[in-house]
């Protein structure tokens, strides 16, 4: 599937690559001048998300009981929530949103199609209708510090939304459009613009060239601020990981009712923490994704996501490592990945940049015990 503004993109001297079967924007050149413009104004990506809609007057409970959070019964709200395997496994994340007489549903490119076919087997008798929509809607993301005001200089009919997660209705020059509100997942404050397909094009001139001046980026620049802002990614850290590995608990509602893995995470939960837990390293140079996290002699992890950080001018990673784990400045951290020469690396707390804006995916996790977990 084509990007939605190819053109647009190419004026601007994009490159592209395949993401889920999805084409997107990798970069624009110069990538970490750009991801120093987004930190410092208004940046504006193509999001190459799967679309499923789910109509029908028993579609919130259908899907809520799929969920490992509750879908939202107020039009205008939405929610981060995580589906599962039945060993509590990450199968895929997923946004979902009430938009009146139907849910919206925001996936990884490549999970919409299995997933709504998944959601049909399932419906029986139930008053359910699933769609994959990805072709008929585009969705652009907005991020920096300065991503308010540029939402507020170009949007129609209503304010720019608050809290995270919820969304207004208005139009972008004669357009229709629906502004989300994000969760920051590039640490800096974020919104959403959806949009149907046929007017993707003139909806991403405005974001970009009219009101504040917005800055075109990729998922390189993409990918990097979101190491940089802590947040853990579905195809690097989440998926096939229990999510109290990860420590996403904005995903999770412990309060809620069975759905598949419930009962694993429940069980962890109740342990006092995971067998892991996701961390930020400086490294003295880039390192390979699976390398081997050694402290003071002993592997006690791997590293997930590595990139060379614009804003701190050095390579920083995230790795899974051992929960009980203390990694210390003084301590003897290294990177070794098959019998190449170990990198040198320190510990750094999350997020590596702070910006306008936390994201809502940083991990958090129990303080930890001497005990041995799963």
């Amino acid at each position: 599937m084509m990007t939605v503004a190819t053109e647009i993109h190419d004026d601007h001297g994009a490159t592209f690559e395949e993401r889920g079967g999805r084409q997107v924007v990798r970069d624009y050149g110069r990538p970490d001048r750009t991801a120093l413009a987004v930190r410092k104004g208004a940046g504006v990506i193509e999001r190459g998300y799967g679309v499923i809609t789910v109509e029908g007057d028993d579609r919130i409970e259908f899907v809520d009981d799929t969920l490992s959070n509750q879908v939202p019964t107020v039009d205008g709200q939405g929610v981060y929530a995580l589906l599962l395997d039945p060993n509590g496994r990450i199968k895929t994340d997923i946004y979902v949103y009430n938009a009146d007489n139907r849910l919206l549903c925001l996936t990884p490119p490549d999970v919409a199609a299995d997933l709504a076919e998944q959601w049909a087997d399932r419906v029986f008798i139930k008053d359910v209708r699933v769609n994959v929509a990805s072709e008929e809607f585009a969705v652009f993301g907005v991020h920096g510090p300065q991503s308010t005001e540029k939402v507020a200089s170009v949007l129609n009919g209503a304010g720019a939304p608050e809290p995270s997660l919820t969304f207004v209705r208005g139009s972008m020059g004669d357009e229709g459009v629906t502004v989300i509100a994000g969760d920051n997942p590039l640490g800096e404050e974020s919104y959403q613009v959806v949009c149907s397909a046929d007017v993707a094009d003139r909806i991403l001139e405005t974001l970009l060239t009219y009101g504040l001046n917005g800055v075109p980026f990729g998922y390189q620049v993409w990918n990097t601020l979101a190491v940089e802002a802590g947040t853990p990614r579905f195809n690097t850290e989440l998926a096939d990981q229990i999510p109290n590995v990860l420590g996403i608990r904005n995903a999770l509602d412990f309060e809620k009712g069975c759905y598949i893995g419930q009962e694993i995470v429940s069980k962890v939960e109740n342990r006092g923490q995971p067998s892991k837990r996701l961390v930020g390293l400086r490294l003295n140079q880039m390192a390979e994704v699976d390398s081997t996290v050694t402290a003071d002699g002993d592997a006690v992890g791997t590293i997930t996501s590595v990139v060379e950080s614009p804003s701190i001018e050095t390579p920083i990673a995230l790795a899974l490592i051992n929960f009980n784990t203390t990694l210390t400045d003084e301590g003897d951290i290294t990177i070794t990945a098959n019998d190449s020469h170990p990198i040198e690396a320190t510990p750094a707390t999350l997020p590596f940049v702070e910006g306008s804006a936390t994201s809502a995916r940083i991990p958090t996790y129990p303080e930890p015990s001497a005990e041995t977990n799963m």
